[in-house]
């Protein structure tokens, strides 16, 4: 059984470069969604994209000050900067528990991230897929080189309670933009943009072909069962890396965060696109959020910073 400190740094060490990939990925398609178009149309499509993040987009900043601020600005949560500075100081208090080609891949990282802060004007798009790829490219060190035990589950339940709750509230800024607008005042760009911001436009084309329709794309990101980025996936996903934790650690199955996942897939697996979108869109996807951070404390309960006579055997 794992120390709650390593427990915790591994899940954060997920949960953080998620986020940094998810971020970068964002920047990049608000780049291009931002190219011939009126100034009013873009700054209206790139708000969209900043405000999912956390980032009050304001037009008198100016573009290149936000793709700044969300690359590198290191205040800021929810920056890709932070955020692997984050992943590698947890990596380097857990370096027992990871392979050595982790930290070095996780390292190479954080020293590209930190160079190309200082040369990074005009290349939005090589800096955002140094990240991705930096990410990528440790996501399948990790699977290659650390065994596939408590501590890997632990990466794996950040990874994907990160994910979940990420697509939530993109799609949500979408569905129900600052505006009040709804899905059908988007045109197609919008709606494409939003699948390359998930990694998921040629899924998408595989499945529906390429028609962008709203209330597709809302189910692929939503309820797909196969599509890697989709809420249903990822919650399918935690599920099983809590279960797995939960035998990991000889604790009883049913434990709340496995029952709070088991929940949240539940009501995916059996949920239907029409029924959401014609009801209110926005409240179920609150609601999707509400239940990955319900999970994200209940699994700091159960396994993190659980009370020492609760670990005890009887």
């Amino acid at each position: 059984m794992l120390l709650s400190r390593a427990a915790d740094a591994l899940y954060w060490i997920s949960r953080y470069l998620e986020r940094a990939e998810h971020t970068a990925r964002l920047v990049d398609v608000a780049k291009d969604l931002g190219l011939d178009r009126a100034a009013t149309v873009r700054s209206r499509a790139i708000d969209r994209l900043y405000i999912s993040l956390g980032f009050p987009a304001d037009a008198a900043d100016g573009e290149q000050s936000l793709v700044k601020r969300a690359l590198f600005d290191p205040s800021h949560r929810n920056s890709v900067a932070a955020c692997i500075m984050a992943a590698r100081d947890n990596a380097r208090q857990v370096r027992e528990e990871i392979s050595s080609d982790m930290w070095e891949q996780l390292n190479e990282l954080f020293l590209r991230v930190r160079k190309l802060q200082d040369a990074s004007a005009g290349r939005t798009h090589y800096v955002s897929r140094v990240i991705v790829e930096g990410v990528h490219l440790f996501a399948g060190i990790t699977d290659a080189t650390m065994g596939h035990a408590e501590g890997w589950q632990y990466l794996q339940a950040g990874r994907f309670l990160e994910r979940a709750a990420s697509t939530a509230m993109l799609l949500d800024a979408f569905l129900v933009d600052q505006g009040g607008e709804a899905p059908a005042a988007l045109d197609q760009a919008d709606w494409v943009a939003l699948l390359r911001s998930c990694s998921a436009l040629e899924g998408y084309c595989r499945r529906y072909t390429a028609n962008v329709r709203p209330e597709r794309v809302t189910e692929f990101l939503l309820l797909d069962a196969e599509c890697p980025r989709s809420i249903r996936f990822s919650a399918t996903k935690l599920e099983a890396a809590l279960g797995a934790v939960a035998r990991y650690t000889g604790r009883l199955s049913g434990g709340r965060a496995e029952r709070l996942s088991g929940r949240l897939r539940s009501s995916l697996d059996y949920g239907q696109v029409d029924e959401i979108l014609s009801d209110d869109p926005h409240a179920y996807l609150t609601g999707v959020s509400r239940q990955c951070a319900q999970i994200h404390s209940a699994v700091y309960q159960g396994y993190i910073s659980y009370a020492v006579d609760t670990a005890l055997p009887a």
